[in-house]
């Protein structure tokens, strides 16, 4: 099979690769469509090592192993790979574990669901798994709970207000810049939701997510931050309640030591998933068995049951052109802050030479 394999500065190689074969609780599947992500070329740049990073797959089933029961090859799928691990997504054939991997309906497109593993599952660990107090959307609330959603237009931002919305978590006050058209088509402002563009400077901005919350009690306990850089959590800081407030960020490594103590910092790591040893703060406090992979099998298919019964969308994609062969010019793309409110996706067979 061809496989992408990006380098440090982010150059592409496509080489021939063996398709992989699974391990028991594995699907391989055949790639129709790829997803991208920031962290695409994060890693092979910070790390400086060359990989295929793509994590977001959509396609049509070709092998499971032996413990896989929910899938059967020929099944159109969607599927979160192991972050790292071999058997990504650039490639015609990439692997994923059973509970990370979703059956996708006739009337969702390849291009479309590309669009959710990663970003979709980033907004929900950061809502229900490190955020305390936020109902899940199958019990949502009767009570007003300010929520902060920053970064609204990104894909993880946008996935967020969905969730939200299911939540019934109102009123959502959500910060975006150029992407504020497709936020504000995405919110509810009679019910107190409301786009903040961050453009217009701190001070401006601070103060609109003050006033948005005035005739709701003026606190703020939660919030999003999807951005997680650039001043983005140090203006959300100024707006929480400085004893009970909560932000859960998306970029781990960073130092956020101009987080006030008092404000609790929850670090969203969509890995987890993936992962017996990162335990959330429910399974430290209770030894509870189920955590973060129970979440991870529990909340795909529910995305999937949205897919089918239309509450629940893919984000807004451009399909990069010259499929694997697009991967290196749409990863400078990202580095170079190009997108807004889309994400880019490759269609594996128009890869050159296949």
């Amino acid at each position: 099979m061809k496989e992408a394999i990006v380098q440090p500065d982010l150059s592409v190689k496509i080489i021939d690769s063996p398709i992989p074969a699974p391990r028991d609780d594995e699907v391989i599947t055949k790639v129709i469509v790829s997803g991208s992500n920031p962290k695409d070329w994060k890693r092979p740049v910070v790390g400086g090592s060359p990989m295929n990073s793509g994590d977001d797959i959509a396609g049509i089933v070709h092998q499971v192993g032996s413990n896989v029961v929910e899938f059967k090859p020929g099944d159109r799928v969607a599927a979160f790979h192991e972050m790292m691990a071999p058997g990504g997504s650039f490639a015609q054939y990439a692997v994923s574990w059973a509970h990370t991997t979703f059956h996708i309906p006739k009337n969702t497109t390849f291009e479309e669901a590309a669009t959710i593993p990663l970003a979709a599952m980033t907004s929900a660990i950061g809502l229900y798994q490190r955020l305390e107090g936020l109902p899940l959307p199958w019990h949502p609330t009767t009570n007003s709970i300010p929520l902060i959603i920053y970064g609204a237009a990104s894909a993880v931002g946008a996935f967020a207000i969905q969730l939200a919305q299911l939540s019934n978590i109102h009123p959502l006050i959500c910060v975006a810049g150029k992407g504020i058209p497709f936020v504000e088509g995405l919110i509810d402002k009679s019910k107190g939701d409301i786009a903040l563009d961050y453009r217009e400077g701190d001070e401006k901005l601070v103060q609109g997510m003050k006033n948005a919350v005035e005739k709701y009690g003026g606190k703020v306990e939660h919030a999003l931050d999807a951005i997680s850089e650039k001043g983005s959590y140090q203006n959300v800081c100024k707006v929480l309640d400085q004893q009970t407030g909560q932000i859960a960020v998306v970029l781990p490594g960073k130092d956020y030591s101009d987080i006030p103590e008092s404000i609790k910092l929850r670090i969203t790591y969509v890995g987890s998933v993936h992962e017996t040893f990162d335990k959330n703060e429910f399974q430290k406090a209770t030894g509870s068995k189920t955590g973060n992979l129970e979440f991870g099998h529990i909340m795909y298919r529910f995305f999937g049951r949205g897919l089918q019964e239309g509450w629940f969308k893919g984000h807004p994609y451009e399909v990069v052109p010259g499929g694997l062969n697009g991967v290196s010019q749409a990863l400078k793309n990202l580095k170079d802050g190009k997108a807004s409110a889309v994400k880019y996706i490759f269609k594996i067979d128009e890869t050159e030479s296949l």
